[in-house]
């Protein structure tokens, strides 16, 4: 075994017993492939959206290790100054307090119980019973949406970037950020999606109709991982990373 295949299995192994010591030892398989995907394909530029208060972000860069920028996109107007001030101190995160979807304008967002859950889609009316309460609409706020397509050059250009990857957690409207990003969505080198095997939200994709969209927008499966903790025996969602489908046949890497 080489020193850097060494090195490698040390460092998976005690992000593993970090994560086991935190409480987060179901996230492992995600932020390992993650970091794998982030290095492997040299990705310079994580364009986040639907960031919460910025957990996604902040998981990539002190887990996966991520050096490059971060663009977070939150609409909830609460939950983005918390975002704000977890991304004060990092010169490469920046923030927006807006939606991305397949239009530009602006839009009701529904604020849930739970702020997790708010969305641009309403919930469902056959909620899982474990979402009942969390997921019900508490108030409505107007936000500022744009399309990704448009976007792209003023994220990217300033800073020399040209390998992105997007990564969605909007609760049911991840295809519609992937409409929005048009022809332009061949740009990434990879995405990432929540893929609902159980939609909580009118209208959205379920997981197979998703899987099926990114293929034809030449994106293929790299990894799958359960994102519902504490929801079994069912799984609820899962999240996908996807590949874009030319770098694919460039053969296997050992990263």
């Amino acid at each position: 075994m080489t020193s850097g295949r060494i090195m490698r299995e040390l460092s998976q192994r005690w992000l593993g017993v970090r994560l086991a010591l935190a409480g987060r030892v179901h996230q492992y398989p995600e932020i390992l492939a993650l970091r794998r995907f982030l290095s492997a394909f040299r990705i310079d530029a994580l364009i986040d959206v639907g960031a919460n208060e910025g957990q996604y972000a902040m998981q990539a860069r002190r887990d996966a290790g991520f050096a490059g920028h971060i663009f977070s996109f939150e609409p909830n107007p609460d939950v983005f100054a918390v975002l704000e001030r977890n991304a004060a101190r990092d010169a490469k995160w920046h923030v927006f307090n807006m939606a991305l979807s397949d239009f530009d304008g602006s839009v009701t967002f529904n604020i849930m119980a739970a702020n997790q859950f708010s969305s641009i889609a309403k919930p469902s009316e056959r909620l899982d019973p474990i979402f009942t309460e969390r997921n019900r609409v508490e108030r409505t706020v107007e936000a500022p949406c744009r399309r990704l397509d448009g976007m792209l050059d003023e994220l990217l250009g300033p800073h020399g970037l040209t390998r992105p990857f997007l990564k969605m957690d909007t609760q049911g409207h991840d295809r519609s950020v992937c409409e929005g990003a048009g022809e332009r969505l061949c740009e990434m080198i990879g995405v990432q999606s929540e893929l609902a095997v159980r939609p909580q939200y009118d209208g959205a994709s379920d997981y197979q109709d998703m899987i099926a969209y990114l293929e034809a927008k030449g994106l293929i499966p790299n990894a799958f991982f359960a994102n519902n903790k504490g929801h079994f025996p069912l799984l609820v969602e899962m999240d996908g990373v996807f590949l874009r489908a030319d770098l694919a046949r460039d053969g296997a890497t050992s990263a």
